[in-house]
């Protein structure tokens, strides 16, 4: 069974097929933050899906060339630098370097290449003199650029490829303000917006004088410099396929550089909301979470991921803490059979040839069906059962523990749960096990219950086994 997706430009599911099967790689963008403050866990729930999904292209085999954005100039940012009296790249540098450590926390693999709109500039001027020059794009009174959505239709093109909608009523929900601006046609957007007082002194040098980019412009620019005029994958949260999306298609197909009969996306791919507490996230509400807000209240970054894909990405999915909750039970039954594995398969190492296990097969029937991670669960967690009754059994040798453990980081090579981050015992600790071990020596066992107790209290279990008393965190 191959790859199927969901893809929003023809509304149904489809098998993943490259564009170009000969390329060395598929290309991929991601629509990644706009640094003006922290991102929120709903940013996250598309980062780590996106993450999930490279991890999987990766697993089936798939070269992957990953391109995530950085929008460091829009109209918020703008505010703020104006706000602050920091530099643009003062101002934007801190939440870049923010969001890459979020991104590291939740065991997101680093993107290939992370392109700032600010260095692309040259680039986004040469779109829009494409643009022009095709008679798609005009020239305001105030030296803006906008794109004409009529003239994009006259020349026999689709607007409307994304999403079935008015773009008249729902352009008033765009970034840009409808009365800042003189375009022709309320459905029009901004290329190029002209410099004004309130920019400050974020703005270049263009063929229409000083200014800066429109947001849509942006991505086009990014995407196609790095992954050519036509690719595989473009992904990103259900709220920007209209406008955002649809405006990307228009502005790169409108430019001419495709190839007869190449879109400029071949397959979109969009995650759904994320409610948090059945409601939509809001300060006002005091239900807006950063991941740095979590992992304040003493959540892990792999128990965030691990909520975070456990419901199907098309899903509008309910974010809670009682959630959070039941992932560290999960993860704690996950990583208790990982650890006896692993101390069941010693020294043992599986051969590297080996065919794929029945847990990988079924993982991949199960991911291969537009990435049904509500079934991948399924499978994992039956194979944790059926692990540790084969544990517990005493069936499993050496080399059939070191043969399931190897599966496991396949099928972990996808999920990036990692394993538990090992604490350090402290001193203390290590000195109430030896004082429980010198108890049970000397069979005095009420002593012994005692340390336990005392060891419970710090935080920490004792495990017997025939090989000795260990500590493990509770």
């Amino acid at each position: 069974m191959a790859l199927r997706l969901f893809n929003s430009l023809h509304r149904r599911v489809e098998e993943f097929t490259p564009l170009f099967p000969d390329a060395e790689s598929v290309g991929f963008y991601c629509c990644g933050p706009t640094v003006y403050d922290f991102g929120h866990i709903g940013n996250f729930r598309t980062f780590v899906f996106a993450d999930l999904l490279r991890r999987y292209l990766e697993f089936r085999g798939f070269r992957v060339n990953h391109v995530m954005n950085i929008t460091d100039v829009e109209d918020k940012i703008i505010r703020q630098v104006a706000a602050t009296g920091q530099s643009l790249a003062e101002f934007t540098g801190q939440y870049t370097e923010a969001f890459l450590a979020d991104l590291a926390t939740l065991s997101c693999l680093k993107p290939h290449f992370l392109p700032k709109a600010t260095d692309y500039i040259p680039q986004i001027i040469d779109l829009i003199q494409r643009l022009e020059q095709r008679g798609i794009a005009y020239r305001a009174g105030d030296g803006s650029v906008y794109f004409s959505i009529n003239k994009y239709r006259a020349c026999g093109c689709c607007y409307g490829q994304l999403v079935t909608l008015d773009p008249e009523a729902q352009r008033r929900t765009e970034r840009v303000s409808g009365d800042s601006y003189d375009k022709d046609d309320l459905a029009d957007f901004a290329l190029w917006k002209a410099r004004v007082p309130g920019d400050g002194v974020v703005f270049w040098d263009s063929p229409w004088g000083e200014g800066r980019p429109g947001w849509h412009i942006e991505c086009s620019a990014m995407s196609m410099a790095i992954l050519g005029p036509s690719f595989d994958l473009h992904l990103g949260g259900e709220d920007l396929a209209f406008p955002h999306h649809e405006d990307e298609i228009a502005q790169s197909e409108g430019t001419g550089l495709q190839q007869p009969g190449r879109p400029f996306v071949k397959h979109w791919v969009h995650a759904a909301h994320l409610l948090v507490d059945g409601k939509k996230m809001s300060k006002s509400l005091g239900n807006f979470f950063t991941v740095r807000d979590l992992l304040g209240q003493g959540f892990q970054g792999r128990e965030i991921r691990f909520l975070l894909i456990s419901a199907h990405y098309r899903e509008t999915f309910n974010f809670t803490r009682d959630g959070l909750e039941a992932t560290r039970s999960a993860l704690a039954r996950l990583d208790a059979t990982v650890a006896q594995l692993t101390e069941r398969a010693g020294s043992e190492v599986p051969e590297t040839s080996t065919p794929p296990s029945a847990l990988e097969m079924s993982f991949t029937e199960a991911l291969d069906d537009d990435l049904n991670v509500s079934k991948a669960w399924a499978v994992i967690f039956d194979w944790v059962r059926e692990t540790n009754a084969a544990l517990a059994s005493g069936s499993l040798s050496p080399s059939a523990a070191a043969a399931r453990l190897q599966s496991w980081l396949r099928v972990d090579g996808v999920m990036g749960l990692g394993g538990r981050p090992v604490a350090e015992v402290p001193a203390a600790a290590i000195a109430l096990l030896e004082k429980r071990n010198a108890a049970k020596a000397a069979r005095d066992f009420g002593m012994a219950d005692t340390v336990r107790n005392e060891l419970k209290a710090l935080g920490w279990t004792v495990e017997d086994s025939k090989t000795g008393s260990k500590l493990k965190r509770l």
